[in-house]
Formats: structure tokens, sequence, C-alpha cells
């Protein structure tokens, strides 16, 4: 396990809102500590904003908080992300996404069993990880199953949760669940 580059704060390192946010969301997900938010915590302002971007996508988004953890499933896969993983698993199951199903986000887009909906959400978050763009004909099937206002928050919520990725990887943050 590696040494995390910033430390989780306490109460003076968090200011008492983050702090409250921080031993709340612990409590929730059953850790200890929820060493995302009390280490992006000693931001401060930053943090609050972040959580309120954040929860625009997942969980009060225009795409199905369903679709939307297949999406955040893949992206962590993708990035070999745990820190996202084991959350978002959990999370994942809560939205009806069975551990089959999870499995089948793992092995892709070229899975066998997906709708032609999920397989294109899917095929377009492998494009834009890895290409940080989407060709025509890849916007052009997600635009098929999409609205603007989905395909435009589609974008941010791959992005997203790539920055996050690498945010977590970069900064050391250690697992809440190992």
């Amino acid at each position: 396990m590696t040494t995390p580059r910033i430390t989780p704060g306490g109460l003076r390192e968090l200011g008492l809102i983050n702090w409250a946010y921080c031993r709340a969301a612990a409590r929730v997900v059953g850790a200890p500590d929820a060493h995302i938010f009390s280490t992006f915590g000693r931001a401060r302002g930053l943090f609050r904003g972040w959580l309120a971007f954040s929860a625009m996508l997942m969980p009060f988004g225009r795409i199905s908080r369903h679709e939307t953890e297949l999406v955040i499933l893949r992206v962590a896969h993708l990035r070999g992300c745990d820190y996202e993983l084991d959350h978002h698993t959990r999370l994942a199951k809560r939205a009806g996404v069975t551990d089959e199903l999870q499995q089948r986000v793992f092995a892709g887009p070229d899975a066998s069993g997906w709708s032609p909906r999920h397989q294109a959400l899917l095929s377009a978050v492998d494009i834009l990880v890895d290409k940080r763009d989407l060709d025509d004909d890849a916007w052009r099937d997600l635009a098929a199953h999409y609205d603007e206002r989905q395909l435009i928050e589609f974008c941010l919520l791959v992005g997203q949760y790539d920055a996050l990725a690498t945010t977590l990887g970069t900064l050391r943050v250690q697992r809440d669940f190992a």
C-alpha cells in the first residue's frame, strides 16, 4: 500500500462543515473514514463546489442511475481505479446492476447481451476515455438514444470520473475497503 500524498484531514484541517459531511458520509458507506472526502475536504470551498457538481451528475442527473453506474464502472475499470470500483460496485448493485452485469461491463461493449443503447453507451465511454473525443459514428450511435441534455451530461460524467480516477491515483488516496 502506498502512502497518501495528502493525508485525510480531521476537524481542524477540514473545518466544521466539511468534517461533519465526511463523518456522515463515512457512516453511510460503513467505513471508519471516507478517505476521498476527508482528503478532498482539505480544499474547503472547492470541495463543496465539487460535491455540488458531482451530485448533479450522480445521483441527480438526467441519465438513469442504472446507466450512470454502468458508465462509472466502465471508466473505473478502464482507469484501473480501485477506489471508484470499491464504491461504485456497491452503488451499482443498489441501482440494479447485478454481479453478472458488472462482469459484462468489465468485459466491455463487445460482450454479448448488450442492448443497442447500452452498447452505444459503453462504446462511447471507451472511445472518450481513450481518445478524449467521440468520432461522428460514435456520436450518432449515442445520440440515437439520448437527448441533447443527456449527451452533454454523458460527456461531463465520463470526464468527471476520469478526472476523479486521476486525482485519486495522483494523491494516493487510500481505499476505504481493502
